[in-house]
């Protein structure tokens, strides 16, 4: 009898969760089943390669998640800068619901275990690639040329890790309230002063 497929997503769900949380070397295979509610064996069933399976698969859902969020906010907001004060909005809003416990859904699992893994690596190149895609994307669309609009999103999505980070060690919104404010002036399309008429 075939392992349901309902378990692989409660698994890769339960892992994001819980590597973003706690890190990848201290979650270990067993908590990931237990929070997950799938029978143990489904772990290895769906994930033959173990926990490094799991959490590249983890990294590669969070990625997504992430991308489909600055789309939609893409799509409800005029200009990239007013889309990503949104994003800061939602990203203080759920790092104080967590009391500050959570961070970026792929950063933990990045620093600790992509310097071993080509495989991780790969997912989180794809994922930061796919954030800067939207944001490059909405910047085109404000009227930067694709270079410069190339350099912003990587300054975006850098600024962003950053806050996340100073508001879990600070446990505070602060941090991404400022980056917001900051990337909000930054990422504005500047208008060519209009040349005054020659005195006569």
């Amino acid at each position: 009898m075939s392992t349901p497929p309902r378990h692989r997503g409660a698994i890769v769900r339960a892992a994001a969760t819980l590597f973003r949380r706690n890190g990848y070397a201290a979650t270990g295979i067993n908590e990931i089943a237990e929070v997950s509610g799938a029978p143990k064996g489904s772990l290895y069933h769906y994930f033959p390669g173990g926990k490094d399976q799991i959490a590249e698969a983890a990294v590669r859902f969070a990625g997504a998640v992430v991308v489909t969020t600055l789309e939609k906010l893409a799509q409800d907001h005029d200009t990239a800068a007013a889309m990503i004060r949104a994003y800061c909005k939602l990203l203080a809003g759920w790092m104080a619901k967590s009391g500050f416990r959570d961070g970026c859904p792929i950063a933990t699992t990045l620093l600790e275990a992509a310097p071993q893994s080509t495989e991780m690596a790969a997912a989180g190149r794809d994922a930061f690639a796919g954030w800067c895609a939207v944001i490059a994307r909405a910047l085109v669309r404000d009227g930067f040329g694709k270079a410069e609009a190339k350099r912003l999103s990587t300054l975006t999505v850098s600024s962003l890790e950053g806050a996340l980070i100073l508001a879990r060690v600070e446990a505070s919104a602060r941090p991404i309230e400022d980056v917001a404010k900051a990337l909000g002036a930054a990422l504005q399309i500047k208008t060519p002063r209009r040349k005054r008429p020659a005195a006569s």
